[in-house]
């Protein structure tokens, strides 16, 4: 039995023994696995700081040269231009601690204080009363130098009543002020000028009659102040009219215009300034997509015209006339003219007057140049020097007439606008009451002596439209509350009856034309004839 122990206790000992080598084997296993991984990271390591090729920095290419070319011929002659107004302050709306340095881009967010402050009133009291005295308001735009001695050419809008035009060259922080060759406001454009001691680099003008919808363009300016910031798009439209007045009929593009842009140049792919931008059209406070751009043929003349004279003389001979109705093909069918302008009343002593020329008159051409639409109307007359003679050919009564008349100086034929009264019915207090409401949605009343006298029609025969229903053939037509229908089919009325029997007869589809009395924006009388196609009952 002993002996049995003694071999089981040899035995245990000899397992032991053979335990812990094993356990020592695989410790010293280990070991080795971890210094080969430990080397190979080492080595992989080592392996990249010595078998990598260094990058090489490339020569510069020029991917879209022709926009870069553009930009480095015009840029240099694109200015930045600041101006400053001295305004009256208002009671209660100075601002403590401002610094009165708002620009175009700010004041429209209607930055003043208008809650009391106790603080404002402290310094106010004891301090001459800020709010009483004046305050500089800031804006900023953009130009053109189109000469080397330092003309340039911008809107009138962006130095409008400035009392300090200053202007920034590019690439040069002086201040340069300006001075005022003239402006246009027809036009919204300006001549401003600048002292630089040196020749600077100018804008070549290009032809913009020759740009074609879908041409590239370039915006050039300074929007929000952003100085020499280049945007790019394409000629939407040209000839945009009823954006501003008479004589503004813009080039629209969708190159990106914002505050800060009015008065810079709009470039075409040759390198040639084509309009000089204005305005644009948007829901918010920039831009949207439309954009519009004085045309640099209208900007030469202008231009031209300043620099020559100090201000910009445009030829009339005192007709007046509204694109749409004036040349409306149903009237012009009816009054037996082919095509042209109709027009809608001719100034008392006007050139026109003395001429023979009477409202209703249909003019078909200038100097032999075919009128289809005001422009052709306007434009050669405007053009033409005060004192010099232009052929009229017109139509009367369906027959064919011509006259020899003598332009006149436009500005003392054509009132200013700002000291126009309204004289619409709109504005009068005593328009009279809705009598019978009839067809077409224009709702009629008698033009009796005294509603004449009142509403300034004494001498006039016809109905009076009270009101215009809306989305009606008579809104269609371009009725307005306030006309006096005179005539139906050259036939007359004067009364609500003979205007309802001469309407009940006629059949849908049938032509109709009406001859309208109405007020013109300077308070004349206007011709006007509507036409159109009488609608189908329920349309």
């Amino acid at each position: 039995m002993r002996l049995a122990w003694r071999e089981i206790a040899s035995w245990t000992r000899s397992r032991k023994l053979l335990a812990s080598l094993a356990i020592c084997l695989t410790l010293g296993i280990g070991i080795l696995v971890g210094t080969l991984i430990s080397g190979h990271v080492s080595a992989t390591h080592g392996f990249f700081a010595s078998g990598a090729t260094p990058l090489v920095e490339p020569d510069a290419v020029h991917m879209s040269s022709t926009f870069a070319a553009i930009v480095n011929k015009v840029e240099p002659a694109v200015v930045n231009i600041s101006t400053t107004q001295i305004i009256a302050k208002g009671k209660g709306h100075a601002r403590r601690g401002g610094d009165g340095d708002d620009d175009d881009d700010d004041q429209s967010q209607g930055g003043g204080q208008t809650q009391t402050d106790p603080f404002q009133d402290f310094f106010n009291r004891f301090f001459d009363s800020p709010d009483q005295g004046e305050q500089a308001e800031r804006s900023l735009g953009s130009g053109v130098i189109v000469d080397k001695k330092g003309f340039i050419l911008t809107n009138n809008h962006v130095i409008d009543q400035a009392t300090k035009i200053q202007v920034q060259l590019n690439d040069d922080q002086t201040l340069y002020t300006a001075k005022v060759v003239g402006i246009d406001k027809e036009t919204d454009l300006a001549v401003i000028k600048i002292d630089a001691g040196q020749d600077l680099p100018t804008a070549q003008l290009g032809n913009s009659d020759a740009v074609q919808v879908g041409d590239w363009v370039l915006a050039i300016g300074s929007p929000f102040g952003l100085q020499a910031t280049v945007t790019a798009g394409i000629i939407s439209a040209k000839d945009r009219a009823n954006i501003g007045g008479q004589f503004q009929r813009f080039i629209q593009t969708d190159a990106a215009i914002n505050p800060g842009n009015s008065g810079g140049p709009l470039v075409n792919i040759a390198g040639q300034v084509v309009g000089i931008n204005t305005a644009i059209i948007t829901g918010g406070r920039g831009y949207e997509g439309v954009g519009f751009a004085m045309p640099s043929s209208t900007a030469i003349g202008v231009y031209n015209q300043i620099v020559a004279n100090g201000h910009v003389t445009r030829g009339s001979i005192g007709v007046s006339f509204t694109d749409g109705q004036s040349n409306n093909p149903i009237v012009l069918r009816d009054l037996g003219a082919p095509y042209g302008i109709v027009l809608q009343s001719v100034t008392p002593g006007s050139p026109a007057e003395k001429a023979g020329l009477q409202a209703g008159d249909v003019i078909t051409s200038v100097d032999g140049h075919p009128v289809h639409d005001g422009n052709d109307l306007v434009n050669p007359i405007a053009a033409t020097p005060v004192g010099s003679k232009v052929t009229i050919d017109y139509v009367r009564d369906k027959s064919e007439h011509d006259a020899s008349v003598v332009v006149a100086d436009r500005t003392k034929i054509v009132p200013d606008d700002d000291s126009t009264d309204d004289t619409d019915a709109d504005n009068n207090s005593s328009a009279p009451q809705e009598e019978a409401p009839v067809l077409f949605g224009l709702h009629l009343a008698e033009l009796t002596m005294d509603r004449a006298r009142r509403l300034e029609y004494t001498g006039q025969h016809g109905v009076l439209v009270t009101a215009v229903d809306p989305a009606t053939f008579g809104e269609d037509l371009g009725f307005e509350r306030g006309d006096v229908i005179a005539e139906i089919n050259h036939a007359g009325v004067t009364s609500v009856a003979e205007y309802r029997q001469a309407t009940e007869s006629l059949k849908p589809g049938q032509d109709i034309l009406f001859k309208v009395i109405r007020h013109g924006d300077t308070g004349e009388l206007l011709t006007v004839l509507l036409a159109g196609s009488v609608p189908a009952p329920g349309q």
